[in-house]
């Protein structure tokens, strides 16, 4: 049931520093970016960073992906604050409805997690977001 959506290769991010490692490397490769973040983190708190990402690097496009885990509140939360991909790994039938919701605010809820990177677990994280960014889709 995973939305369709343009190939993805997020970037786990932790904080501002996270985001604009990310966001330089996408605008050093003229290519997307996607953040993704723990929903823990919450809607708010996520789509500020993107958008302090998309005006320090305005030429890059900037999506926020929120992994809500198997929380459907957390998703449905997420989708009506405006996040645009949201992540939900709970059972199918609320997922159906979530796909639903997702659908009439204009975004997409995916069911299954993405290949990511966590740039914290790099010790070079700039060459890690270039290197990740520039590789083939999977």
């Amino acid at each position: 049931m995973t939305a369709i959506v343009p190939p993805l290769k997020p970037i786990r991010v932790h904080g501002l520093a996270d985001a604009r490692v990310a966001a330089a490397a996408a605008a050093a490769l003229g290519v997307s970016v996607t953040l993704l973040a723990d929903g823990a983190c919450g809607a708010a708190w996520l789509l500020a960073l993107a958008g302090r990402a998309m005006r320090e690097h305005p030429s890059v496009a900037v999506t926020a992906l929120l992994d809500c885990g198997d929380r459907a509140g957390e998703a449905q939360g997420a989708l009506a604050a405006g996040v645009p991909l949201v992540m939900f790994t709970g059972p199918p039938g609320p997922a159906a409805r979530l796909a639903a919701i997702a659908e009439a605010h204009g975004a997409a809820l995916l069911t299954e997690v993405p290949p990511t990177l966590d740039q914290r677990k790099s010790r070079d994280p700039v060459t890690a977001c270039r290197d990740w960014l520039s590789a083939p889709y999977h």
